[in-house]
């Protein structure tokens, strides 16, 4: 049996970000899921190489498409990186036209560094992390 030499990893990180839509219609939703996308990838500075998995949540106001089909028809790179739409909870006073990531990836950082992204009228949720707040 061969002895296979290990070589430490990136650590596996979870990334969260938010945005609101104005109004569901399919183009406008899809530019709001590419630009919290790509402004997570960005603000902590990787790639979509880095990704191993994304999920989508959102809120049941939103009816016109899949943010998992409007993220990989705008950034052709997430072709193999598996995506996945849920749908929010319906509670009550819950912000609407929301949409939500919980991205993993493998992160050369502390989990203290990674910077989670609340854009748009999802500031709201988190003003601590609202765009540029970092965690």
């Amino acid at each position: 049996m061969a002895v296979v030499a290990y070589a430490p990893m990136a650590s596996v990180r979870a990334l969260r970000g938010a945005t609101t839509v104005d109004r569901d219609e399919a183009g406008h939703v899809a530019d709001r899921v590419e630009a919290l996308l790509r402004a997570v990838l960005e603000g902590n500075g990787i790639g979509t190489d880095a990704l191993i998995s994304v999920v989508f949540s959102a809120t049941g106001d939103l009816r016109t498409s899949f943010p998992a089909a409007a993220a990989r028809a705008r950034i052709p790179e997430l072709a193999d990186v598996p995506l996945l739409d849920v749908a929010q909870l319906d509670v009550d006073g819950a912000l609407p036209r929301c949409i939500r990531i919980l991205a993993h990836a493998e992160l050369d950082a502390p989990r203290s560094a990674v910077r989670h992204l609340f854009l748009e009228g999802a500031a709201a949720l988190r003003p601590d992390l609202a765009t540029g707040a970092g965690s």
